[in-house]
């Protein structure tokens, strides 16, 4: 059986100064997931695991580093969380893993299963792909050497969950190390000693090939899967138009004197992957073909039907279709009226209401989408008549941000005239601007990018 290396997660380092990541009732995300680290490093220890814990005074990516520098064939790395959310009723456990990847979904089941044994009183929220979280991937899921998962282990913010995490502490730490004992032993091949130090990845004849399909066609050279992930050729980024020149964190290895890249990881430069275990075969379009060149526009033309945009809403929450059901119709009007992309728009109005489960000082009778202030300044925010008025204020104030032309329509919204006109003409200019959060275009964009795959139009 390889290593375990385990990370207790909290916020950046600053300054030279470690953020606590969310502070909730006289208690951190750090205090935690330390407290809670410490006790699986005890329980693995007893069992006979071998261990690494990550210092805890490493940023996100100084214990990337520290373990890439470190790991050996066989190992396996996973980070504990805690999360957290405005509605407090919110909570649960789920593990993430790098999407398109059925062998990590099984190990992620094998961890989560495991925790949920030894404490039944927590909620599943169940295995799910890094393209779920919020940022629409995780940097620990995809940027390290050995395979790898992120657990949440629940909501700081839900009494019940910080109630279990620390009364609970010891079932919840052996139910962890219990499973990452029963990963490492699957991923090893069944209980065996440990290995000896090998290098970080195996030797080139054992990586099995792969076929690469992009936009449609079959690709005259082969890939190679290595722990499960799909790596295709460099030449085929450059066919891409993807420039990995300042993009060092993007997995590379040398196989055959050819250096490959890890596919999964060119969903960050607006390329869809997608991944068949039936016939090893990975599918790659382009994003920016389909969508005239530029994804993160915020004036355009949507790409989505009504159907699909339905679906999709009620894939993440059936309720939301049957409380308002003609708002995605209302989107795509009222977004093509003004020239504002419709896509772009739903998107953000499904982060700001977690798919129109609302639960924060918004109410729904309040058909207020996008989390929009009135000119009171009231915690509650703004209200509108009907669900149509509420579509077009949301997509009004986007227009006044990414675009100096005029409205069509009477403005509805009452912070119209407050904007700078054509400030924010990209997605990411939200940020810091339509919501405090420096990652809230990211994790619009994130949702957006999971809409295009689910309709299939990539």
């Amino acid at each position: 059986m390889g290593r375990i290396f385990i990370s207790a997660g909290h916020g950046e380092r600053i300054n030279g100064v470690t953020e606590p990541g969310a502070v909730i009732a006289g208690t951190t995300e750090a205090r935690e997931m330390i407290l809670t680290r410490d006790l699986i490093v005890a329980a693995l220890r007893s069992r006979g695991a071998e261990v690494l814990a990550v210092p805890d005074d490493l940023s996100s990516s100084a214990t990337l580093v520290w373990i890439n520098s470190r790991a050996r064939s066989g190992d396996v790395a996973l980070e504990i969380r805690a999360n957290a959310f405005s509605n407090p009723s919110v909570r649960g456990a789920t593990v993430f893993f790098i999407a398109n990847n059925a062998q990590r979904r099984g190990h992620a089941d094998i961890v989560l299963m495991s925790l949920l044994r030894r404490v039944p009183q927590l909620p599943s929220r169940g295995s799910q792909p890094d393209t779920a979280s919020g940022l629409g991937s995780l940097a620990f899921c995809r940027q390290l050497v050995p395979p790898s998962l992120l657990m949440e282990v629940g909501f700081l913010t839900n009494p019940d969950d910080r109630f279990i995490l620390q009364n609970q502490r010891p079932d919840v730490a052996t139910g962890i190390a219990e499973g990452l004992i029963a990963w490492s032993r699957n991923v090893s091949g069944l209980p065996t000693p440990t290995p000896p130090p090998t290098p970080p990845t195996p030797t080139p004849e054992t990586f099995p090939p792969i076929t690469i399909n992009i936009n449609g066609q079959s690709y005259g050279e082969q890939g190679v899967l290595i722990n499960g992930n799909a790596f295709i050729p460099i030449d085929l980024v450059d066919r891409l138009g993807v420039d990995l020149s300042k993009a060092p964190e993007v997995r590379r290895v040398n196989v055959r004197n050819i250096v490959f890249v890890k596919a999964i990881e060119l969903r960050d430069f607006n390329i869809s992957i997608n991944w068949d275990a039936q016939t090893r075969t990975v599918f790659l379009r382009s994003i920016l073909k389909i969508c005239g060149g530029s994804l993160d526009r915020i004036m355009g033309h949507g790409s989505t039907t009504d159907v699909q945009l339905t679906m999709f809403l009620k894939s993440n929450n059936e309720a939301g279709v049957t409380q308002f059901p003609d708002i995605t119709k209302l989107y795509r009007e009222e977004g093509s009226i003004e020239g504002v992309n419709y896509d772009i728009a739903f998107s953000q109005m499904c982060l700001e209401t977690n798919f129109l489960r609302f639960g924060g000082d918004i109410k729904p009778a309040q058909n207020n989408f996008a989390g929009l202030g009135d000119v009171g300044g009231t915690a509650a925010g703004a209200s509108f008549p009907s669900a149509r008025i509420g579509v077009r204020a949301h997509i009004q104030l986007l227009k006044a941000y990414a675009s100096t032309e005029p409205l069509v329509q009477e403005s509805v919204n009452p912070r119209f005239g407050f904007v700078t006109r054509g400030v924010a003409p990209l997605i990411d200019s939200l940020s810091g601007r339509w919501a405090a959060d420096l990652q809230y275009g990211a994790k619009i964009t994130a949702i957006l990018r999971r809409l295009y795959e689910f309709a299939q139009i990539l």
